[in-house]
Formats: C-alpha cells, sequence, structure tokens
C-alpha cells in the first residue's frame, strides 16, 4: 500500500482516505465518484450588516452623550464597539474549502481546511490515488479481455 500523504488531519494512501477527525471517517478510494472541490465562505454581507449597526449605534450614542453633556450612554458606546469589533472579525473569516465526492452512491465531505497550502496536498494526494486505482483496474480488465 503506498501513502500518498500523512498529515495530522489526513491520511491519503493507494487504498484509502482517512480524515481523522471525530469520528474518525475512512474511506475505500475505489468507492469515490465525482469528486469536486467547493470553497465555503462565511455570510460576508450579513457579518457587514452586523457591523455597520455596530458602528451606526456607536456613532448615535457618541452624539447623544455629547450633547447632553453626560456619559451615562458610556456602556451603551462599548456595546457598540463590541458588535462592530466583532461583525468585522467575522467579516474578515477566511473561507473554508470543501474536498467532496459521492461514496457508494451518497454525497460526502472528504475533507474540509481553511489551511489553503494542505488543504491542497490532500486534494493532489488523492488525485494520484484515484489515478493509480483506475490505472491498476484498467490494467486488470485489459489482462481479462486478452485472456
Amino acid at each position: 500500500m503506498r501513502t500518498y500523504y500523512s498529515g495530522h488531519d489526513a491520511v491519503v494512501t493507494s487504498e484509502v482516505f482517512i480524515w481523522r477527525m471525530t469520528p474518525v471517517k475512512t474511506l475505500a478510494i475505489r468507492d469515490l465518484r465525482d469528486v469536486c472541490i467547493t470553497c465555503e465562505t462565511g455570510n460576508g454581507q450579513a457579518m457587514l450588516t452586523f457591523a455597520v449597526v455596530g458602528a451606526l449605534l456607536g456613532v448615535a450614542a457618541a452624539a447623544a452623550a455629547w450633547t447632553a453633556g453626560t456619559w451615562s450612554l458610556l456602556p451603551v458606546i462599548a456595546l457598540a464597539t463590541a458588535i462592530l469589533v466583532a461583525g468585522l472579525l467575522s467579516w474578515r473569516r477566511p473561507a473554508r474549502w470543501l474536498l467532496q465526492a459521492r461514496y457508494r452512491g451518497r454525497p460526502v465531505t472528504l475533507y474540509a481546511s481553511s489551511d489553503v497550502r494542505v488543504f491542497n496536498q490532500v486534494t493532489r494526494a488523492l488525485r494520484r490515488a484515484t489515478e493509480a486505482a483506475w490505472t491498476v483496474s484498467r490494467r486488470v480488465e485489459e489482462r481479462h479481455a486478452a485472456a
């Protein structure tokens, strides 16, 4: 059995794909079909709206406190600032890449990661493993046809 990739979160061999998550997912390479890559991004529009609402609330509270000459609205300003920061941080969340396929007729997510470098390594390993499995099965079919 040849190993194409072995990392802390996944192992790709000539026979199996193992995603080390809870629970561990082990899939036979020969039973994978329609492998594809998708990207899952956060809802940037909702997070941007969240950030804008926080900013507007903060400005309104600060303006009200300034004109009234009182800082009793300081907790509201602090809350608005927290909402603004949370919205901006969520909006900048990195994309999550997914490796999906059909396994024995059912759609499955083989692997997912926000680390593009590792995701590409796992994807390349799976591609090599599936190509090798296809080559082996083709040779077996040719031998049977020749016999």
